[in-house]
């Protein structure tokens, strides 16, 4: 009888709960500028909690709070109306429950439907057991994105409540979603100019991945706060001065580099943390005069601020005449402060600052009629991303990392000869620009003139370049073009136009060959064929079949020589020659893990089963205390790899189901080989010293060393054997203590 009283009161505690969850969804529409359609949230709420009852997430609270917390996220941190916080909540329901998308569309309308059918068809399971290849439910995702903006932002903001409860999923879950979110859905986010999103993504999948080192950069950005905050107070004193004179509303904010970021430095640039100098940048946000005036005020606020410190002349960063493609508009400035270090100062109005925190959807809020289509630069996008899917991609992953290329490109902005701007991803080529005028100005392309001056396919685009394209009716595309190419649209472009040449002429050599055959009355067998692979040193059928179709090799005397040598005399059954008819494979993620290993489970790495069992990856060489995984491949062999190793990185994204959470358990048992790279200024007896600390003090066996010098400075590569990770540490921090070295960092080789 008590069993029975406790569990009503759970459930009334769990009601009560639930609804005031839902209560202050609707305090956060209400309070925001979007028409007030109260009943039809309500409606979606009460329809998604009825489909959802009884259900529980892992944490073990009440399924109907995902969908929530989703929908807030969409109203307060991306600014959406009642349309999106409708198929927020009810994101779940078709895949999850009995109902389908013809009950939403009767219930609430063709839009709100279309929304939550765009959702369940990106979804597949990513959260779930039923874990699919990454590449081709990134490409669903983003064929939904081109019909409704909307979609994607809603996934988005399921990501990041996802993210925010990872701590419940077993500790590979975590590893295959945070992997996949640091490379698809946080470039994305920055594509969409949700800049804060993004920044959340990033750090909530670097703790995940990198936990020790993540509680030590926050250790550390605490210990330095009280700093970092006396240095803000007297940079921004004589500048609010400045501004209060000029009569502006405004406020200052201090904006700190994130964690992700000064951790992302600290790897690419080989600098520890006290080195990082960018932490701190300033942000200013104006009200300005009126909406005409904004654009001048930005202006004016830089010219008088730059009265008081002097400017980088290199740094000067105009968004404001110039948005991204993804709206961000801001005046980024870099003065001089007291303190002798360079302070980014951040300059927009409250308008642009809105569009930099919430992406194109605060666009909608200060369009007229806030209608959902939004032309431009996204739209641009949309339609190449459209094209590339247009063209089935042999390989998803080759797919994926070229959009990456994209998403992760900043612009650059280049003229046509007649005046008119296009904007174009950083590293264009003039054949890249060529492309993105018109596929036949592209493919008949042989050169461009870049501000009058003639320069080849290859050169790269500078901002501010006026480019005049070259074409001739003979030209052709080239297989070297790929290299040239850079853009996701040119290299789809270029590759669907040498496949099909390729087919073109595979097909023509085929029927050359065949009647070649017939004529000289020779069985068209796999033996005559290789006999003529090697004559003309191709590598196999279908490059010779290319070869012959495109009148490169011509078939004669010669042939028919090396044919006759030594001929065969059994008849082999009749040959055709299929071009590009490899055996499909069932692609590696569709495959069940082997049942001897369980992904469920922590894997140790032992003294013992290392030798034995694992294969330690040559890409990123993981030693003890490294943050690893594991990959199982084909074979059913485990590959060890370092978390933030770019190739794990892609085997999280694509093969998720296959990555196995591990630890080590070696006790300073083994030896393992790492790179140690120095530099510094070069003196006498600097590489005795070096051998001293390393083989005498710390007893390490080196086992190769490399140093160069240049004009005085030298640098060098050390091979040693260590334990672990301590080691490496305690061997670089005594480096550090020789006078004349500056720089200490452990190397991939």
């Amino acid at each position: 009888m008590e069993d029975t009283v406790n569990q009503k009161d759970k459930e009334k505690a769990e009601e009560e709960m639930i609804e005031q969850a839902f209560q202050e969804l609707l305090n956060d529409y209400l309070a925001s500028k979007h028409r007030k359609r109260v009943e039809i949230i309500t409606k979606a709420f009460n329809f998604a909690n009825q489909a959802h009852k009884g259900i529980k997430r892992r944490s073990g609270e009440a399924y109907i709070m995902h969908p929530i917390a989703v929908a807030k996220i969409v109203c307060d941190e991306i600014g959406l109306g009642s349309t999106s916080i409708c198929a927020a909540l009810l994101h779940d329901v078709v895949e999850d429950t009995d109902y389908t998308i013809e009950d939403i569309e009767n219930i609430f309308g063709p839009k709100i439907a279309q929304i939550v059918d765009g959702l369940t068809k990106i979804s597949g399971g990513i959260f779930g057991d039923r874990a699919s290849a990454q590449a081709e439910n990134f490409k669903k995702l983003l064929l939904t994105m081109s019909n409704d903006i909307r979609v994607i932002l809603i996934k988005i903001a399921d990501r990041l409540h996802n993210m925010r409860t990872l701590g419940s999923m077993l500790p590979n879950k975590q590893f295959k979603i945070a992997g996949e979110t640091l490379y698809i859905y946080a470039p994305l986010a920055n594509r969409l100019g949700l800049n804060k999103i993004k920044t959340e993504l990033e750090n909530l999948s670097f703790r995940y991945e990198h936990p020790e080192e993540y509680t030590e950069i926050e250790e550390k950005l605490v210990a330095t706060a009280a700093e970092r905050d006396k240095v803000f107070k007297e940079f921004t004193a004589p500048i609010r001065e400045q501004l209060d004179k000029m009569g502006l509303k405004y406020r200052i904010l201090a904006r700190i580099k994130s964690i992700y970021s000064i951790w992302n430095k600290m790897q690419t640039k080989h600098v520890p943390f006290e080195e990082i100098y960018d932490l701190l940048a300033v942000r200013i946000i104006f009200e300005p005069r009126n909406i005409d005036e904004e654009l001048n005020d930005c202006f004016n606020i830089y010219v008088s601020i730059s009265k008081i410190y002097k400017p980088h002349p290199d740094r000067l960063r105009d968004w404001v005449s110039h948005p991204k493609a993804n709206g961000y508009q801001a005046l980024h400035v870099t003065l001089m402060g007291t303190n002798g270090q360079w302070i980014e100062v951040q300059i927009r109005s409250e308008r642009m600052n809105d569009v930099a925190e919430q992406g194109f959807a605060a666009h909608w809020k200060y369009k007229e009629g806030g209608g959902s289509e939004d032309e431009g630069e996204l739209d641009k996008w949309l339609r190449t991303i459209k094209e590339i899917l247009d063209d089935p991609q042999p390989d998803a992953i080759d797919f994926l990392d070229t959009i990456k290329l994209n998403l992760f490109a900043s612009e650059i902005f280049v003229f046509t000869p007649k005046g008119e701007i296009k904007t174009m991803p950083q590293n264009s080529t003039a054949l890249d620009f060529a492309f993105s005028l018109h596929t036949d100005i592209g493919s008949h392309c042989i050169g461009a003139k870049v501000n009058h001056k003639l320069v080849p396919l290859s050169h790269k685009l500078q901002s501010g370049d006026q480019v005049e394209i070259l074409t001739s009716k003979s030209q052709r595309v080239q297989p070297q073009w790929e290299v040239f190419a850079t853009t996701a649209r040119a290299r789809a472009k270029i590759a669907t136009i040498l496949r099909k040449e390729q087919r073109t002429n595979q097909k023509e050599g085929e029927d050359k060959l065949n009647d070649f055959f017939q004529k000289e009355e020779v069985r068209p067998d796999e033996n005559n064929v290789a006999k003529l692979c090697r004559l003309h040193n191709m590598k196999d059928r279908e490059e010779l079949l290319t070869a012959i179709g495109s009148k490169k090799i011509i078939l004669g005397d010669i042939d028919k020589n090396a044919i006759r040598e030594k001929a065969g005399t059994t008849w082999k059954k009749f040959l055709t020659f299929p071009f590009g008819s490899k055996e499909n494979k069932v692609p590696l993620i569709e495959q069940t893990l082997p049942e001897k290993i369980s992904t469920a489970k922590v894997l140790k790495l032992t003294e013992e089963n290392i030798q034995k069992n694992y294969i330690m990856a040559d890409c990123c060489h993981p030693i003890p205390g490294d943050d690893v995984l594991g990959y199982i491949d084909e074979n059913d062999k485990v590959t060890i790899h370092k978390r933030q190793c770019p190739v794990a990185a892609r085997l999280k994204s694509s093969y998720g189901n296959r990555i196995l959470a591990t630890e080590w358990d070696t006790h300073k048992g083994l030896s393992f080989l790492v790179n140690i790279y120095i530099k510094g200024i070069d003196c006498v007896g600097l590489l005795n010293e070096v051998t001293q600390v390393i083989s005498r003090q710390l007893n390490v066996n080196i086992r190769k060393l490399t140093i160069e010098t240049t004009d005085g400075i030298f640098e060098g590569n050390i091979q040693l054997y260590v334990h672990d990770v301590d080691d490496v540490k305690t061997i670089c921090n005594n480096l550090k203590q020789i006078q004349n070295i500056k720089q200490v960092t452990r190397s991939e080789g």
